[in-house]
């Protein structure tokens, strides 16, 4: 069985620690602890990382944010990937920073890079995870927020926030969304609480 997960995000050094490359965040954090290296291909870098006989291809589109959906059906035509085995990983604002959600589908909710994918594939009806970033900023000041560093904290807390996302990608392919759900939508918190318990 083959994924497709694509991690959205712009490229380029100016852009590495940014909110809106949470995307990019999590795919490099699965690259490098499984020691792989992406490689550039035709409107994105690839990875493949193998897994309990599944094949994870990641994807980080070179399109820039709003042209996403350009990258994401060349490699699902190019890999022969579905549409259930695509899942998107993006940034959200309607979500405070260090929480997780994994849906089914549903709407773009105003992300560019969502919409475009949306409108190129013809469908919202895939797996994604937004990771949130919050919503800190004043009126007007959107595009500044999104395409700001992420603070040194937050720095800090993207290993643990990128491993559960990986977790979770990889329970939604071996046991469904649902299960994956409980994985990946849990507080923080709560789990750490479990762990000293």
């Amino acid at each position: 069985m083959n994924y497709l997960i694509v991690g959205l995000g712009n490229i380029g050094v100016e852009y590495a620690n940014t909110r809106h490359n949470m995307g990019f965040m999590v795919l490099d954090a699965w690259a490098q602890a499984s020691n792989i290296v992406f490689e550039s291909g035709r409107y994105g870098s690839t990875a493949c990382v193998s897994f309990k006989g599944r094949k994870f291809y990641l994807l980080k589109p070179s399109t820039y944010m709003n042209l996403s959906g350009k990258a994401v059906r060349y490699w699902m035509n190019e890999l022969g990937i579905p549409v259930e085995n695509l899942m998107v990983i993006s940034d959200d604002l309607n979500i405070p920073f260090g929480t997780l959600r994994l849906r089914k589908g549903g709407s773009a909710g105003g992300h560019n890079g969502l919409t475009n994918i949306n409108e190129l594939i013809g469908t919202q009806e895939y797996a994604r995870i937004r990771v949130g970033i919050g919503n800190d900023f004043g009126k007007g000041h959107q595009v500044d927020f999104v395409l700001g560093e992420i603070s040194e904290d937050e720095k800090k807390q993207m290993a643990e926030l990128s491993k559960r996302a990986i977790d979770g990608i990889k329970t939604w392919a071996l046991m469904g969304a649902d299960r994956a759900m409980n994985v990946v939508n849990t507080r923080p918190k709560a789990e750490k609480k479990d762990e000293n318990a």
